[in-house]
């Protein structure tokens, strides 16, 4: 299985500190954000990954990362996204990297306290259709920020809500997918968004209307510390007291 980190996007939310410097590469307590969810693909068993960033801050990554060797990266590749087109867009540009490999996707704001090999493996075990990381969400008020997934009669996912008013579910959806080669083809089909963006939640409900879509749940923390500058300083304070990617 193959690894892309998604690292682009302006950062307004962050504003003023992504002013001077691409939001991943904030730090984290001690290091920089995006060296966590480095830190989480290798624990996974992911040795092969590409990083899409865009920018103008974007050689900064290859300053800070270089080869990926020092990480426990044995090939490191990296994809520039010229302009903010969305998150499925920006997975687009990894399909020669990736090849006909299974591919697990990665939102570089993404903090975890535990592991995700887990879900790895499982995807690994039948690498076919897709599979989602969700986490439970108590607030309603932070689910109305979230993709939310819906169940149907059976347990499974049967559709996926972008930031709903009545939230379906008290589950959210993380920003760590599982997919099977098909991704790539399915990229092209889609439409833009009314902000002009290739989502990937029309992504995931392309699976879920396939029949291919799987979930987990993640125990322990999760933090989107790219969500705001509160969330940003919650993730801080958690990976300060409890540390991250944990077995």
């Amino acid at each position: 299985m193959k690894g892309v980190l998604l690292a682009g996007g302006t950062g307004s939310r962050l504003h003023p500190l992504t002013r001077i410097t691409n939001k991943h590469l904030l730090p984290i307590y001690d290091r920089p954000m995006v060296n966590y969810a480095i830190e989480a693909l290798v624990n996974a068993g992911i040795t092969e990954v590409m990083v899409v960033t865009g920018g103008t801050h974007a050689g900064e990554f290859l300053r800070l990362l270089g080869n990926g060797h020092e990480f426990g990266i044995d090939r490191l590749s990296y994809g520039y996204q010229e302009r903010p087109g969305g998150i499925a867009e920006a997975l687009g540009l990894a399909e020669r990297f990736v090849g006909e490999d299974p591919v697990l996707v990665m939102l570089a704001d993404n903090i975890v306290g535990g592991s995700i090999r887990p879900m790895v493996e499982a995807f690994c075990a039948n690498p076919t259709g897709a599979r989602i990381l969700l986490t439970p969400v108590e607030e309603e008020r932070h689910l109305r920020h979230l993709g939310v997934p819906a169940f149907d009669e059976s347990g499974r996912v049967c559709g996926i809500v972008e930031k709903p008013s009545d939230p379906p579910s008290t589950f959210g959806v993380t920003g760590i997918y599982c997919y099977d080669a098909d991704v790539f083809r399915v990229i092209p089909t889609l439409e833009p968004s009314g902000r002009g963006e290739l989502e990937i939640t029309d992504v995931n409900n392309h699976y879920i209307r396939q029949g291919t879509m799987a979930f987990d749940v993640l125990e322990g923390f999760w933090g989107d510390a790219g969500e705001s500058i509160d969330a940003y300083y919650a993730v801080n304070d958690f990976v300060r007291e409890h540390g991250a990617n944990k077995a």
